[in-house]
């Protein structure tokens, strides 16, 4: 019977200098903290950047780690917060489409439609103040429930609804606008 190591027993474990627990961690969460960090910043190279730099401070603090939470809302938040830092110095690149859409569309003219409508999303997302748009893809794309999002964005969940109901009228209008 294979035994699975929790990621907070791994963490803990990284915690004691272990780096085959440390790889063990970036190879389970390298792909969500990549997706969370393109859906925000929309570059791909970006995205690259702030994971790495993410888990590089995770590793820098993990003598001090305490299992108060899951290791992945852990590092959503490190994740956010670097993308919203990263936000703030710089806008983010228009990228035309959403990572990681299916297409599954039966022929080229719905193809395109979808390609447009992605395109459309995408630049509605990117003209949402940071932390709106953070709230957006961790709720929306990464399915994290309003409490998962308070934590790893480092706020309560009375602001994480306020968050998202500005969001979803922001790109309701926005989008809205578009469509005439």
């Amino acid at each position: 019977m294979v035994t699975v190591v929790r990621d907070e027993e791994l963490m803990l474990a990284v915690g004691q200098y272990d780096l085959d627990a440390f790889n063990e961690l970036v190879r389970r969460h390298q792909r969500t903290a990549w997706r969370i960090a393109h859906r925000s910043l929309g570059d791909p190279v970006e995205a690259e950047d702030v994971v790495q730099e993410a888990f590089l401070r995770i590793l820098s603090v993990a003598p001090r780690y305490k299992p108060t939470a899951a290791f992945s809302t852990y590092l959503y938040c490190v994740v956010a917060r670097l993308c919203i830092d990263y936000a703030r110095k710089r806008r983010p690149i228009l990228s035309n489409a959403l990572p990681e859409t299916l297409d599954s569309s039966p022929d080229p003219a719905t193809a395109l439609a979808q390609k447009d409508r992605d395109a459309l999303i995408r630049k509605a997302l990117d003209a949402l103040p940071s932390r709106q748009r953070m709230a957006v893809i961790l709720k929306y794309y990464e399915s994290l429930s309003y409490g998962e999002i308070a934590r790893a964005m480092g706020t309560t969940v009375k602001a994480v609804d306020r968050l998202l109901g500005r969001a979803r009228k922001t790109l309701q209008s926005s989008l809205s606008r578009t469509e005439k």
